[in-house]
C-alpha cells in the first residue's frame, strides 16, 4: 500500500502513539499542518475505506492495519524500481555518494551485508 504525504502524516501519529482516538489525531496534525478537524476527519474515513486504518468502538478509536515497517518496505521497493531500474546496489552506491559514514555507520552496514548473505 502506498501512502500519500498527507496521509503519511496521519500514519506516523498512529505508528508513535499506537491506537488513538480520531480527535487526538487531528489534534497533532492540525498543530502541524493548520488542517480543521472536519478534514483530518476526512482523511481518516478514506484512509479506512483504503484499508489503512481501522475504527474501533467507544470513541472512534484509530488502528493501523499496515506497519511503518511494511510502507517502508514499500516505499523502498518503488523508489529501487522507479529510479534505479530495480537496482538496490544502485540505491546504496547513491546513498554512500552523498554522505560520509562514520565507523559505526560503516559496521552496522557490513553487519547487515553479512546477515543477508
Amino acid at each position: 500500500m502506498k501512502f500519500h504525504d498527507t496521509e503519511l502524516k496521519i500514519m506516523d501519529v498512529l505508528w508513535k502513539e499506537g491506537d488513538v482516538p480520531a480527535r487526538q489525531i487531528a489534534e497533532v496534525v492540525g498543530a502541524q499542518t493548520g488542517w480543521n478537524i472536519n478534514t483530518t476527519y476526512t482523511m481518516i474515513k478514506r484512509m479506512i475505506a483504503k484499508g489503512a486504518i481501522e475504527r474501533r468502538e467507544p470513541h472512534f478509536i484509530c488502528h493501523a492495519l499496515i506497519s511503518r515497517e511494511k510502507a517502508q518496505a514499500t516505499e523502498t521497493d518503488d523508489i529501487i524500481d522507479r529510479l534505479f531500474d530495480g537496482s538496490a546496489d544502485k540505491l546504496f552506491a547513491s546513498l554512500l555518494g552523498r554522505k560520509r559514514l562514520n565507523q559505526k555507520q560503516i559496521e552496522r552496514l557490513r553487519a547487515m551485508i553479512e546477515e543477508d548473505e
